[in-house]
């Protein structure tokens, strides 16, 4: 085999073979496919894309181009993958809520992406977190704590480690088969029983409109299920933030809030409940969704999640006090700021990707390879489509390290605000269930 050949293929229209596929996968892995070859193959299949069963080939072919993980555990392994939205903190939520449930959660993350933010980045907001841990570490506390969230080792993909980075450069980061076989990989070598997905649809999502998402969401599902992991996909709504806050530690303040009952967010509190209800269904540990949903809430209420969120706090080398203590322990920005609204009336649109960048040129996130993220500053108490507002009621608080900073981020934020004249008719939060 060689390089030219199949991207040749796949330039032509062709499906080149699953050994094909394995064997490029395991050139990009080995550096035997070079640079230009890569950026090759990616325009390829972005513009003339692969056929179902060559998705599945190349997701398992970056999927065993490294390490894949397997298990001997009392229960099932189960995980979740959201494809990225503006205070998107479920993750916090629910791999504890599983663990109480009797999931084992082996949840490899990463950290922002974009406009969106990263859970790795919002966990080590939490001083001394660790989400590096030796493959040991992670097993250990699997076993023992039941959930544990980490940051990718190099020998995990590393396919998928080299071609992302390639497509990042070479404008191919928005084909669905690429998209697909970069999330799946990596999560199928976690050794995963069973994945839900939540694929995010609208202006704070990367897919802006349902047409996009729901084509998402089906490559994910069937190629999932071609390599062998038992998946369902939830399509939400990402019009607006998840969250009423956007930002590392302002995000962890939200999750403890819920976790602890001082102030509940409905619509996180919705969708971790409805995700975790699909992951107990595929693991066998609910008779349904519905039942899996109504244990996820348990596990929330009881403060039983909150208690094993602790546990893996000072697993990773938090505080050990951190659920009773979390107010003392996370930093707090220097600066906070109102955001007035201009205008009389009603929330009418909110431009997600906006309050994204935002938060990233307050320094949430990174704007060039290297950056150091603060972990205090953001967006918090940011008010939701549909709300009447007044001229100079603040749209939110902004948490900045500079008054320069804070200066421009008001600007972002109300720039990202649209009001109008009459109460807006709010979408349902899951849009679409893909099985």
């Amino acid at each position: 085999m060689d390089a030219r050949s199949i991207i040749a293929q796949v330039r032509d229209g062709d499906s080149p073979s699953a050994d094909a596929l394995a064997w490029f996968a395991q050139g990009l892995a080995s550096g035997t496919v070079t640079d230009a070859q890569a950026g090759a193959f990616a325009m390829a299949v972005l513009l003339r894309g692969l056929s179902d069963e060559g998705r599945v080939a190349l997701t398992r072919g970056m999927r065993d181009s490294g390490r894949v993980m397997s298990w001997d555990l009392p229960g099932p392994v189960l995980d979740k993958h959201s494809t990225g939205g503006i205070g998107d903190c479920v993750s916090l939520l629910l791999a504890p809520a599983l663990a109480v449930c009797g999931a084992y959660v082996p949840m490899i993350s990463g950290r922002g992406l974009g406009h969106t933010g990263g859970t790795l980045d919002k966990l080590e907001a939490i001083p001394g977190f660790r989400t590096g841990l030796s493959e040991d570490q992670f097993r250990a506390q699997l076993g023992r704590v039941h959930c544990a969230i980490v940051a990718a080792s190099a020998d995990l993909a590393p396919a998928d480690r080299r071609l992302y980075a390639i497509r990042d450069i070479s404008g191919t980061v928005e084909s669905i088969d690429l998209i697909t076989a970069s999330i799946l990989s990596k999560k199928l070598a976690a050794g995963l029983e069973g994945l839900v997905l939540d694929v995010k649809c609208g202006s704070g999502a990367f897919m802006k409109t349902p047409e996009r998402a729901e084509a998402l969401a089906r490559a994910l599902v069937s190629t999932a299920q071609g390599a062998g992991c038992m998946t369902t996909a939830l399509i939400t709504d990402m019009s607006q933030p998840l969250a009423t806050a956007a930002g590392n530690a302002l995000e962890v303040i939200e999750v403890m809030e819920t976790l602890t009952g001082t102030s509940v967010n409905a619509a996180l509190w919705d969708l971790t409940c409805a995700l975790g209800g699909e992951a107990l269904a595929l693991g066998g540990l609910a008779a349904d969704a519905e039942d899996g949903a109504g244990r996820i809430a348990q596990a929330l209420e009881s403060g039983a999640a909150a208690e094993v969120f602790g546990r893996m706090v000072a697993a990773q080398g938090g505080p050990a006090d951190f659920v009773e203590r979390w107010p003392d322990r996370l930093p707090a920005a220097p600066v906070v700021r109102e955001v007035p609204s201009l205008d009389d009336g009603f929330i009418a649109h909110i431009d997600g990707e906006a309050l994204g960048h935002a938060v990233v040129h307050l320094g949430a996130g990174r704007l060039r390879e290297g950056d150091k993220v603060h972990p205090a500053v953001g967006l918090s108490d940011l008010i939701g489509l549909g709300e009447e507002i007044g001229a100079g009621v603040p749209l939110a608080m902004v948490h900045a390290a500079t008054e320069d900073a804070a200066d421009a981020a008001v600007r972002a934020v109300q720039a990202a605000y649209r009001v109008g004249t009459s109460v807006l008719d709010e979408g349902p939060l899951v849009m679409k269930r893909i099985t």
